[in-house]
């Protein structure tokens, strides 16, 4: 008859390599995608339609980036993504935190209801609003200009908030209290003894800032006219069109894109990670 003890030591080394394998299949199922794209933007035009398909291109086509990019004005059009970017992580930084550092430590008349409210605005599809913020921006005076792509940044996100807001609760009330007997007000609280410990989650709320505004495409589609105010997103569209069904540039222009937005997650995923993991749910 086995050993008991090694029969439980077998399950757990069966089970944990049953988990590593599902794992590595999720990865490469989710990297081929990308890993096609890159393979495919250092291709020939014959290659790409071969049949069966080429898996790595027989000689590496590097000069299809700097042709890909001579296409349209990559450089401007990087410079106003990073400037939407920058824009938008600081207010949603910003705004996110004072509101979700209002509800998780402030005591006011209708605080619970109104964060009900503003949960309830989660289950808004952003197609619902799309019609009114066009008429109001219009009314306002801002189309063809990036203030529609920003102002909103500093009105707050409500799923930010909520994620700041429960890391918020996380932070033992004793502190803000040891800083009103020596004298500090709210906003010294807030901004010398909560925020500095609340990196990694304003490091995730960046994060998912950066990253939205980097791949957004249907605001600038809807307030932008000007060629010279695109973004990249939108120049990269506008450049699938114009390039005739060039698929190596295409894929080649897609990596530049996408590069960015790899490595801001890799380099900061502890910190993501780490944001997640600690804001829990608690009530």
């Amino acid at each position: 008859m086995a050993n008991p003890k090694i029969l439980r030591r077998t399950r757990s080394i069966l089970g944990k390599t049953l988990i590593v394998i599902v794992l590595l299949l999720g990865a490469a199922l989710f990297l081929f995608p990308f890993l096609w794209m890159v393979s495919t933007s250092l291709k020939t035009p014959q290659e790409i339609i071969a049949i069966p398909p080429v898996w790595i291109p027989e000689k590496p086509q590097w000069q299809n980036y700097a042709v890909a990019l001579s296409y349209f004005p990559f450089v401007r059009y990087l410079f106003n993504t990073l400037y939407l970017v920058s824009m938008n992580m600081l207010g949603t930084v910003l705004s996110s935190a004072l509101v979700g550092y209002a509800f998780a430590r402030l005591r006011w008349p209708g605080r619970d209801i109104w964060f009900k409210v503003l949960l309830a605005t989660m289950m808004l599809p952003a197609t619902v609003t799309m019609v009114p913020q066009f008429i109001l921006f219009k009314n306002f005076g801002w189309l063809n200009t990036y203030l529609p792509l920003i102002v909103p940044a500093f009105a707050g996100s409500a799923t930010n908030i909520f994620l700041l807001r429960q890391f918020f609760r996380t932070i033992p009330g004793s502190l803000s209290e040891c800083a009103r007997l020596d004298g500090a007000g709210e906003l010294r609280i807030f901004w010398q003894i909560i925020l500095p410990l609340c990196k990694p989650a304003l490091a995730t709320v960046a994060i998912f800032s950066f990253m939205f505004t980097w791949n957004d495409f249907m605001g600038p589609l809807l307030y932008i006219n000007d060629k010279m105010r695109y973004t990249l997103s939108y120049g990269l569209r506008t450049f699938q069109i114009q390039s005739d069904s060039k698929w190596h540039l295409t894929m080649a222009a897609s990596v530049v894109v996408a590069l960015p937005s790899l490595a801001l997650f890799f380099s900061c995923q502890r910190y993501f990670i780490e944001g997640i993991t600690l804001t829990g749910l608690k009530e």
